[in-house]
C-alpha cells in the first residue's frame, strides 16, 4: 500500500507528530509512506525512517498557492498513491484543484484536526471520500458543520509517544536540576498549566485559582509565548503582581523536558475557555502518571471521563474548580493507565486506510 501524506510544514506540533508516527508504522508494516509538505526540522527524521519526501510550499496562505496545484497533481501521479491524506485546509485546496487534473484518482481522506472557525474555507476538508475526526467533539462539529453522513467519518484519538511520556521515575539529576531552577517549588503541591500564552488557554483562571489556595501550593506556568502575545503575557504577570503571588506561580516559558514537568507536578490543569479539539496535554500528563483537572467540555472531557472522571470540573464553576483541586490533591486515587498512544492511533488509521481501499 503507498500512502500519500501532505501538510502545511515538518515542523514541531501534533499534527506534525502525528504524520511522522503513521509514517514510521507504515513502514514498519511494510508499507511505502510519501509526504508532501513546504519542509521543516522533521524532514530528515522523517526520511531517515524511509519515508520519501516532496517539498512543495503549499503552506503558504495565499491564493497564488493554488498555482501550486499542477506541480503538486504531477507529484501524485509520479508516486502514484493508493491513499492521499490531507490534515490541513491550505494544503487540501491545492489538492482540490490537483485532483481534478488527475487521470488515476487515489482514494482521498482528510483528519479534521480542529474546530475550524471559517466553515467555508474549511468545506474543503469534506470534500473526500472519507474522513477522520480526532475526537468525538470533533465528530460532532462536522455533522453539524458539513454535509457529511455519520458513516462518512471514523474518530481516531490523538496518541502520545509512550517512549517519550510514560510513568517510569524521573532521574534523579533531571529531577534535581528542575528543583536547582526553581526551588521555589520545593515542599510545596506543584500545579501546572501546560500550552501557549493565549487567552482562550484558561491561564488568567489559573492564577485566580492560586489565589484562592493556601500557600502549600505552587503554580507553574509552562508554555511559549508568540510575539503577538507578548501584551497579554505582560497583562497576566501584572495579575500575578497585582494579586500578591509572585511568591505562588512561576512562568517557566516554553520547555523542552515537559514531560519531566508533568512528573513532578501533583496536578496538571486543561481551563480551556473554548472546547479543545482533543487536548494531548491531558493525556501526555496522565501518561507520565500525573493527576488531572479540566474543565468538562470538548475533548479534554472526553478524555478525563475515560481516564480521571474526578478531574471534571463545571466550566468556570471557580469554587468547584478550588473543591476540586484540593480533594485531588490529596487523594491517593490516580488515573487509569493512558489508552490514547501513538500505536492505537496509527494502527486504527492504517486499518481504515485498508478497509476503505477493499
Amino acid at each position: 500500500m503507498k500512502v500519500l501524506q501532505i501538510l502545511p510544514q515538518l515542523n514541531i506540533g501534533g499534527v506534525e507528530r502525528g504524520t511522522l508516527d503513521l509514517s514510521k508504522a507504515l513502514i514498519h508494516k511494510g508499507h511505502q509512506s510519501f509526504v508532501i509538505s513546504g519542509g521543516g526540522v522533521l524532514v530528515d527524521e522523517l526520511t531517515q525512517c524511509g519515508a520519501k519526501h516532496y517539498e512543495i510550499p503549499v503552506h503558504i496562505k495565499s491564493l497564488k498557492t493554488l498555482s501550486l496545484a499542477k506541480r503538486l497533481s504531477e507529484t501524485i501521479s509520479s508516486i502514484d498513491p493508493d491513499i492521499v491524506h490531507v490534515r490541513s485546509r491550505m494544503p487540501a485546496w491545492v489538492n482540490y484543484r490537483a485532483f481534478k487534473m488527475l487521470q488515476k484518482k487515489p482514494l482521498l481522506v482528510s483528519t479534521f484536526h480542529g474546530l475550524y472557525s471559517f466553515p467555508i474555507y474549511s468545506k474543503v476538508m469534506s470534500f473526500v471520500d472519507h474522513s477522520i475526526a480526532i475526537s468525538k467533539t470533533v465528530e460532532r462539529y462536522i455533522l453539524e458543520n458539513y454535509k457529511l453522513d455519520k458513516g462518512d467519518i471514523t474518530v481516531i484519538p490523538r496518541g502520545c509517544d509512550p517512549l517519550e511520556f510514560n510513568n517510569e521515575v524521573i532521574n534523579p539529576v533531571d529531577k534535581a536540576n528542575i528543583i536547582e531552577e526553581f526551588p521555589q517549588i520545593v515542599g510545596k503541591k506543584v500545579l501546572t498549566i501546560p500550552g501557549r500564552i493565549t487567552k482562550w488557554k484558561g491561564v488568567a483562571e489559573f492564577i485566580d485559582l492560586l489565589s484562592l489556595l493556601d500557600d502549600n501550593y505552587h503554580g507553574l506556568i509552562v508554555g511559549p509565548t508568540a510575539k503577538s502575545k507578548k501584551k497579554y503575557l505582560n497583562k497576566l504577570q501584572y495579575k500575578v503582581s497585582s494579586l500578591n503571588l509572585e511568591d505562588k506561580i512561576t512562568f517557566t516559558g516554553s520547555r523542552r523536558d515537559i514531560a519531566n514537568i508533568y512528573k513532578i507536578s501533583d496536578i496538571v490543569f486543561n481551563l480551556s475557555q473554548t472546547p479543545e479539539p482533543f487536548g494531548r496535554t491531558m493525556i501526555e500528563a496522565i501518561a507520565c502518571g500525573a493527576k488531572v483537572v479540566g474543565w468538562n467540555h470538548g475533548g479534554a472531557s472526553e478524555i478525563l471521563s475515560e481516564l480521571f472522571p474526578q478531574g471534571l470540573v463545571t466550566l468556570n464553576h471557580m469554587n468547584e474548580l478550588l473543591k476540586t483541586t484540593n480533594q485531588v490533591a490529596s487523594s491517593n486515587s490516580l488515573p487509569r493507565e493512558n489508552i490514547f498512544t501513538a500505536n492505537r492511533m496509527t494502527n486504527s488509521t492504517i486499518s481504515l486506510y485498508q478497509s476503505l481501499i477493499s
